[in-house]
Parts: structure tokens; C-alpha cells; sequence
């Protein structure tokens, strides 16, 4: 059904409806949107080492916590 979506032809078409949308001064201000909202959820997505240990730090505490 989505075979060949994304085709060259395809990606160009795209770039020129939103280049008549938004206009070229737009674009960095959306692309800059965009990279960071992408980098927002790549660090949601994968939490720090310091995060994850005080998690388990958290977990152990409370199943000592309720064994007592």
C-alpha cells in the first residue's frame, strides 16, 4: 500500500507545497522547531545513567520498605 511512498519526486513535491505555505523565511524557524523537539524526545526516550540508577535506588527502597 505505502510502496514507493517516499520517492524522489514525491520528496520535492513536498518541499515546494510547504515552501508556498510557509514561505522561505519560516523554514529555519520550523526546522529549528523541529530539531529540537526531536532532541527533546531522543533524551525523554533515553534516560540518563543517573536517572535509571536513582530509579532502582527508588525501586529497592520501596520493596525493603514493604517486606518490613
Amino acid at each position: 500500500m505505502f510502496r514507493g511512498l517516499f520517492q524522489p519526486m514525491h520528496l520535492i513535491l513536498i518541499l515546494v507545497i510547504v515552501l508556498i505555505i510557509f514561505g522561505p523565511g519560516k523554514l529555519p524557524e520550523i526546522g529549528a522547531g523541529l530539531g529540537k523537539g526531536l532532541r527533546e524526545l531522543k533524551k525523554a526516550l533515553s534516560p540518563d545513567e543517573k536517572d535509571a540508577t536513582i530509579e532502582l535506588k527508588k525501586e529497592t527502597q520501596d520493596k525493603t520498605e514493604k517486606k518490613a
